[in-house]
């Protein structure tokens, strides 16, 4: 096997762990907001200790090489930050969690179609739209888990796909700053403007904070994972396998955030999984699988490994 090959292997071995720890916070927010933390103060405070974190590991450079630079990270913290999940969090308030996740699981599509458009060298070939519609039809197998319809909540449904398009516009703005910048560095200035643009929304929250549980020793370990895992790991690896994969191949793996998330709620919280969440779960693989691999192209040489 290739070097440039295995190095590859490892970036989808890397998008793998993101999206399972991603997966896993949805599980880790219900039992925090179980415990009474609202979804406000639960996203504030993993925002505000990550930040703290990226701060000690990067420090050295404070600001981007230029005003442009520095406004798209901005773009990028407030829309893969506070917009995102402030919109997410609020749907689920009003809509199903199914329709939530179908909707804001839709965003690799809107990916797809927004880079396909600006950028020649990330447009997909037929075999990969295919492979990409296949796992678009696993994800939505596997959200449903055996319910045949969805109940429409137009406020809430909107809220969502409010969802997938900033996470859309935020896959887009971070992706010209890869070559300039490391990843710890974008990361940690996405969380500074996270933090900042989240604290208004904090200040105006009315839900009182029930103090008391957060010495709670299940509380403390779901916020160190959503901080540590679903936040420093996710958004610090996330940030890289954009950069070696391509942003709209990488955000195939989006589509399997449901399938974690419900075999994590079937562990956890002992929710039942169904034939055909399991048909969506091999429809997902499938599909990721075919959209990896763009051929040849005409008159392209094999060459050995």
């Amino acid at each position: 096997m290739g070097k440039n090959k295995r190095g590859r292997n490892f970036w989808h071995l890397m998008a793998i762990v993101t999206i399972i720890f991603w997966g896993t916070s949805f599980v880790s927010t219900k039992i925090l907001l179980d415990y009474e933390f609202s979804a406000i103060f639960i996203f504030v405070v993993r925002f505000i200790f990550t930040y703290l974190l990226l701060l000690i590991l990067s420090h050295d450079t404070m600001f981007a090489k230029n005003k442009r630079d520095e406004f798209f990270l901005f773009l990028g913290g407030i829309m893969g930050g506070t917009l995102y999940f402030w919109l997410e969090n609020t749907a689920l308030t009003y809509s199903p969690s199914s329709n939530v996740s179908l909707i804001v699981c839709t965003n690799p599509l809107l990916i797809l179609i927004v880079i396909s458009l600006l950028d020649k060298k990330e447009r997909l070939n037929r075999r990969q739209i295919i492979g990409s519609l296949l796992t678009f039809v696993g994800m939505v197998l596997v959200v449903l888990n055996g319910h045949l319809y969805l109940h429409l909540s137009p406020k809430g449904d909107l809220l969502a796909l409010g969802a997938a398009i900033v996470w859309t516009l935020y896959s887009i703005s971070i992706k010209q700053l890869h070559t300039k910048y490391s990843s710890l560095f974008i990361t940690r200035k996405i969380f500074f403007y996270s933090c900042l643009t989240a604290i208004p929304l904090l200040l105006a929250d009315q839900t009182p904070i029930p103090w008391d549980n957060i010495k709670v020793p299940v509380v403390i370990v779901n916020f160190l994972l959503l901080a540590l895992l679903s936040s420093l790991f996710g958004y610090l690896v996330w940030n890289l396998v954009l950069r070696e994969l391509g942003t709209v191949l990488a955000s195939n793996y989006i589509y399997a955030i449901p399938l974690v998330t419900i075999i994590t709620a079937m562990i956890a919280l002992n929710e039942r999984i169904t034939w055909v969440a399991i048909l969506g779960a091999i429809s997902i693989v499938t599909g990721m699988i075919m959209a990896e691999y763009k051929g040849k192209k005409k008159g392209e040489e094999a060459t050995k490994d």
